[in-house]
C-alpha cells in the first residue's frame, strides 16, 4: 500500500516537471510534450530512477483512466458543432476511411517488418491509427496555419481516438475470444450504439442544467461538470466496455457546441486541468518505458514508424479526401500532422499487462512500438511542423473583421477562400451564426472590449477591416486599435458611413473609404460605357478599372505597342477562365478584360483606346 506522504511526493514532483516543461516550451517554441518525455525517461527507473511506476502499478491504471476521461472531454468541448460546417466531410472521411486506411496499411506493414503475428500486428495498427488532441492543438496553435486546415486535424484528433479506442478493443477481443465476423460487427455496433447514447444523454442532461434547469453558480459548474465527465466515463465503461472514451468525446462535443453563461469559466478550468492530466501521464507512462523494449525492435521498429508518418498517413489523408475542396499543399500538411500521444501510449500498457496475464506473447513488443511510434512521431511533427507549413506556404495573413453585417461576411467570405486567416467580430448572435454558416470564425461581443478583441486574435492580426455602419464606433474601435494594440494606419482599412466623416479618418492615417463615394464612382465610370466598370477609388485621385478589349485597331497588338496615357499602367489580363500578368510583350485579344491603374485624367482616354 502506498503510504499517503509518498503519493505527494510523487505529485508534487511531477507537478514541478510539469512547470519546467512549460517554462522549456515557451523559450524554445516546442510542444511541451515533448520535454515531457524527456523528464519521464530521466527520472525513470532507466536513467535516476527517482520515479518507478512499477512500485504503484495498482492505481496506475485508475490514474490514466482518470486522465484520459478529463484530456478527451477538454478536446471535445473545443468543438463547436457550428464551425464544423465547412469541414464536415473531410472530418468524417479522415476518421472513418482514414482509420481503416491507417489500420490496414499499419498492420500489413508491421506484420512483413517486425515479423510478429498477424493479430498482434493488428492490435499495434488499431492502437496507433489515432493522432493525439494533447499534441495537435498546441502545435497547429504554435504555427497559426489558416482555420479550416486547424480545424480539420483537431476535429479529426478529437474523433479518430474514440474510434481508435473502440478498434483496438474490437482486435483485443477478437485474439482472445475469437470472434466471429458477424460478433465482431455485433461488438462493434454495441460498443458505438452505447457510447453514443451515454455521451449525448450526460451532455443533454448537465445542457438542460445549464440552460433551463436550476440556476447553478459559476463555483458549483465546475464541480457539476467533472462528476458528469467521470459518471459518464465510468456509466459507458460498465455498460459497453472499451465505450468510455466515445461517450466521454461525444459529451464533450455536445457541450462545447452549447451557449450557456459558465462556458467560458469552465473551458478554462477544463484546459488547465487537462493540462495537469497530461503532464501526470506522459511523464509516468515515460518513466515506464525500458530501453530493451526499443532495443528488442531495434533499426526495423524506427523503419516502421518512419513508414507509419510519411507514407500510410499521407496515403490515407489523400484517398479519405481525394473528393475535397482544400489544396493539395493543405492535404500535405495534414498529411505531415500525425502525431500520436496520450491515448495509444496508456491504453496500450493496458492491454499490454492483459496479455502477459492470459499468456499470450508479444505484450511487451506493442508496448516497445507504440512507445517509439509516440516518440518519433511527436519529435518528428513537433520540430518540423513549422517549416514544412513555410516551405508548402500554408501559413496565411491574420485578418480581423469589425462587422458581420452584409459587406463584412462578404468579405469574410472571399478572404477566406483565398486562403487567409479571418475572424469576424460582431455584436449580433445572429449574423454570428451566418458567418459560422460560411466556414468563417466568428466571435459575438462589442469590439471596443478588448477581452473580445483578444478573443478573437487582433494580437496576432497583421490587417483590421472595419466595417459597421456607426462612424462613431469605427472610429472608437480605430483609436482602440492604435493605441492598445500598436496597429498603424497603414493595417486599419474602414468603410466610412457619412461622406463628411472621411476627413477624421485620414487625419488619424487610417485607409478609409465611402460606400457612397465609391458607389457614385462605379456609376460615374458605367454611363456613356457599359462595358467600363471601376472597380474602386484609389484615395481621391485615381481608379482601379476593368475594360474590355473590343477596339479592332489594338487586337493583335503587344502592350508595348500601343501608346497608353503616362499616368496609367497595365496589371492584368482576364482572357476567359486565365489571368494573366500584363508584361510588355503580351498581346491583346478580342474580348479580353483588362485591369488597369489610372489617374482619373487617364482613365477615359484609356477606355477610349481599348474599347469601342
Amino acid at each position: 500500500m502506498i503510504e499517503p506522504i509518498f503519493l505527494m511526493e510523487i505529485i508534487v514532483a511531477l507537478l514541478v516537471l510539469s512547470m519546467l516543461a512549460q517554462v522549456l516550451t515557451h523559450y524554445f517554441q516546442i510542444p511541451f510534450i515533448i520535454f515531457l518525455f524527456i523528464e519521464g525517461i530521466i527520472v525513470g527507473p532507466e536513467v535516476l530512477n527517482l520515479l518507478n511506476p512499477a512500485l504503484y502499478s495498482d492505481v496506475l491504471s485508475a490514474i490514466v483512466s482518470i486522465c484520459v476521461s478529463v484530456i478527451v472531454f477538454d478536446g471535445g468541448f473545443q468543438i463547436d458543432w457550428k464551425h464544423m460546417r465547412g469541414v464536415k466531410k473531410s472530418v468524417i472521411k479522415l476518421s472513418t476511411l482514414g482509420v481503416f486506411i491507417t489500420f490496414i496499411g499499419i498492420t500489413i506493414l508491421t506484420h512483413l517488418l517486425i515479423n510478429i503475428s498477424l493479430p498482434i500486428a493488428a492490435l499495434f495498427g488499431a492502437l496507433v491509427t489515432a493522432t493525439g488532441p494533447s499534441v495537435v492543438g498546441p502545435i497547429i496553435r504554435n504555427i497559426g496555419i489558416c482555420h479550416r486546415v486547424a480545424k480539420i486535424l483537431e476535429f479529426e484528433s478529437v474523433l479518430n481516438d474514440a474510434v481508435s479506442v473502440i478498434l483496438t478493443a474490437l482486435v483485443f477481443e477478437w485474439i482472445t475470444a475469437e470472434m466471429s465476423g458477424t460478433g465482431a460487427v455485433i461488438f462493434m455496433l454495441q460498443r458505438v450504439g452505447m457510447g453514443l447514447i451515454i455521451g449525448s444523454l450526460c451532455g443533454f442532461i448537465l445542457r438542460w442544467f445549464f440552460t433551463r434547469g436550476i440556476s447553478i453558480s459559476k463555483q458549483p459548474a465546475r464541480l457539476f461538470t467533472l462528476t458528469f465527465i467521470f459518471a459518464c466515463y465510468v456509466l459507458s465503461e460498465t455498460i459497453g466496455n472499451e465505450s468510455g472514451i466515445l461517450a466521454v468525446a461525444v459529451f464533450g462535443i455536445i457541450m462545447g457546441s452549447t451557449e450557456f453563461p459558465q462556458k467560458k469559466m469552465i473551458e478554462e478550468f477544463n484546459n488547465n486541468l487537462a493540462v495537469l492530466m497530461i503532464s501526470l501521464i506522459f511523464i509516468l507512462l515515460a518513466a515506464m518505458l525500458k530501453f530493451w523494449y526499443i532495443m528488442e525492435i531495434g533499426l526495423k521498429g524506427i523503419a516502421l514508424v518512419l513508414l507509419i508518418a510519411l507514407f500510410v498517413r499521407p496515403v490515407a489523408v489523400f484517398i479519405s479526401m481525394r473528393s475535397s475542396k482544400i489544396s493539395t499543399k493543405e492535404k500535405m500538411f495534414i498529411s505531415f500532422v500525425g502525431p500520436r500521444g496520450v491515448v495509444p501510449t496508456s491504453i496500450a500498457t493496458y492491454f499490454a499487462i492483459r496479455l502477459d496475464e492470459m499468456g499470450i506473447a508479444g505484450g511487451q513488443t506493442i508496448v516497445g512500438l507504440v512507445f517509439l511510434t509516440v516518440i518519433i512521431t511527436v519529435f518528428l511533427t513537433g520540430s518540423m511542423s513549422k517549416k514544412v507549413a513555410q516551405i508548402l506556404e500554408i501559413i496565411p495573413m491574420e485578418i480581423l473583421i469589425i462587422g458581420g453585417g452584409n459587406v463584412g461576411r462578404i468579405l469574410a467570405e472571399r478572404f477566406e477562400n483565398r486562403g487567409e486567416n479571418v475572424s469576424v467580430i460582431d455584436i449580433s448572435g445572429e449574423e454570428c451564426n451566418r458567418c459560422r454558416e460560411l466556414g468563417v470564425r466568428a466571435v459575438q461581443g462589442n469590439a471596443a472590449d478588448i477581452a473580445v478583441l483578444k478573443k478573437a486574435g487582433i494580437e496576432n492580426a497583421k490587417y483590421v477591416v472595419v466595417t459597421t455602419k456607426k462612424d462613431d464606433t469605427n472610429l472608437l474601435f480605430c483609436q482602440i486599435a492604435k493605441a492598445k494594440f500598436g496597429f498603424n494606419g497603414e493595417q486599419l482599412v474602414v468603410r466610412v458611413n457619412n461622406v463628411e466623416n472621411l476627413p477624421a479618418f485620414w487625419d488619424l492615417g487610417i485607409r478609409a473609404m465611402s460606400t457612397t463615394m465609391t458607389t457614385a464612382a462605379v456609376m460615374d465610370s458605367m454611363v456613356g460605357g457599359n462595358n467600363l466598370f471601376s472597380m474602386c477609388e484609389v484615395g481621391n485621385k485615381g481608379n482601379i478599372m476593368e475594360v474590355r478589349v473590343t477596339n479592332p485597331k489594338i487586337v493583335g497588338k503587344a502592350i508595348k505597342e500601343i501608346n497608353f496615357p503616362e499616368k496609367s499602367l497595365m496589371v492584368m489580363i482576364q482572357r476567359g477562365s486565365e489571368s494573366i500578368i500584363a508584361h510588355s510583350n503580351l498581346k491583346l485579344e478580342y474580348n479580353d478584360i483588362a485591369t488597369i491603374i489610372a489617374d482619373k485624367s487617364s482613365g477615359k482616354s484609356v477606355a477610349d483606346i481599348l474599347f469601342r
